[in-house]
């Protein structure tokens, strides 16, 4: 589904963020993308979407080179890209409803969207996805009026407004407490699931993507030096990405969760809660 290959990005201040990084996709699958301040998370995403250019390199979804196209074409192509943004990236001074509906700008159009003139299928569509994040009820409020948690929420039904095939998450859980961080990626994964959506999620809790991200991949310095399954990043693997330190304390924790992962899913295959008949 999404094939990036050999990109490269270098700023005008002559910074290289990207070396030569090659990373494929299938549809559906989700990747937490992982590594130290600096190392290109953030750089990498914003190239998918083209929200930055690339200096070199490909990046093809669907077989098209994102990288070639410009103006309209892009704008359609950016149709199946849903973006999550770690400051939320709403409008405050408009509604939920407003600012969900925002998502479907790449159809209507501004003038459109700027009369408030919305198909009545998008404003259903909204109503679903507002009582499936958990917000309904909410539609009217404002979003300055909104806790972090059901901010995230938004941006994540905006972003599902587009109906995207590939979802790019940036930091989703960086300004949240840890009870709200766990709710919104079990969110974000239970919406992939039921979706068929590829996502790439770009976060900084090492924990919390080993406990709920299947596949990690580790930046250093613009370059993958860790591409595998969340099971394995061991304290080698976590010294190549962020260098030498203690990690057993981590390490300890995730072999903890997936140990109590396991036993979740003996106890629940042996005893199976009752069947609640309509």
């Amino acid at each position: 589904m999404l094939q990036i290959d050999s990109l490269t990005k270098r700023y005008s201040n002559s910074d290289v963020a990207l070396k030569g990084v090659s990373l494929n996709l299938r549809a559906g699958e989700v990747v937490g993308l992982i590594g130290p301040s600096g190392a290109g998370k953030s750089t990498l995403i914003r190239c998918v979407n083209r929200l930055v250019t690339p200096t070199s390199g490909r990046i093809a979804l669907d077989g098209q080179d994102l990288a070639l196209v410009s103006g309209s074409a892009l704008r359609r192509v950016r149709r199946q890209i849903g973006m999550i943004f770690q400051e939320y990236a709403l409008v405050e001074r408009l509604t939920v409803m407003e600012n969900l509906l925002s998502g479907r700008l790449g159809y209507v159009g501004f003038w459109r969207s700027w009369a408030r003139r919305f198909d009545a299928q998008d404003i259903a569509r909204a109503f679903e996805l507002l009582a499936r994040v958990g917000l309904a009820g909410m539609e009217n409020k404002r979003a300055d009026a909104l806790s972090g948690g059901q901010r995230q929420r938004v941006g994540i039904a905006r972003a599902l407004m587009q109906q995207p095939r590939l979802l790019l998450v940036d930091e989703p859980t960086a300004s949240l407490d840890p009870k709200t961080s766990r709710q919104i990626m079990r969110l974000i994964m239970e919406l992939c699931a039921e979706r068929g959506l590829a996502a790439i999620v770009n976060i900084h809790d090492v924990v919390l993507a080993t406990q709920y991200l299947p596949r990690i991949v580790g930046l250093q310095a613009g370059q993958i030096v860790y591409d595998g399954p969340a099971a394995e990043l061991d304290a080698g693997a976590l010294t190549r990405i962020y260098g030498d330190e203690d990690w057993t304390a981590i390490t300890r924790k995730h072999s903890d969760q997936m140990q109590q992962a396991g036993t979740d899913g003996a106890r629940a295959a042996a005893y199976p809660e009752p069947e609640v008949m309509p």
